[in-house]
């Protein structure tokens, strides 16, 4: 398994465990819906929340906001819709971001909740 892989998998199990204590009810991870992925799905204060994982092994030079590209928010964006179909929810979406920092023996966390927004443009 590439280096990535075991560093995003470690970093999901490291979110899943942060989230739950954080209060968050996790559904779902690695969701697919096509060719897209929601890295965790969650339910929050009667909300449903999609969940974008970024984990890096070092300090990162840019703010985790920017890591995911408008493409990614549209893949996420995409698989949210087909969730929320799926499973005839009616409740609340948001879209947050966890950043994990692994450095040292303890892990860095920054939940940014409402990340982006589900506009298609």
């Amino acid at each position: 398994m590439a280096e990535a892989n075991i560093l995003g998998n470690k970093g999901e199990d490291l979110a899943a465990g942060f989230l739950k204590k954080s209060g968050y009810k996790i559904l779902e991870r690695n969701w697919k819906w096509g060719k897209n992925e929601i890295d965790i799905i969650a339910e929050k204060d009667d909300r449903i929340v999609f969940i974008e994982v970024k984990t890096r092994s070092e300090n990162p030079l840019m703010h985790p906001r920017t890591a995911i590209t408008v493409e990614k928010q549209k893949s996420i964006i995409y698989a949210a819709d087909g969730y929320i179909k799926r499973s005839r929810t009616d409740k609340e979406a948001r879209f947050d971001l966890l950043f994990i920092v692994l450095l040292g023996e303890q892990p860095q966390f920054e939940l940014i909740e409402d990340a982006f927004y589900p506009t298609l443009r």
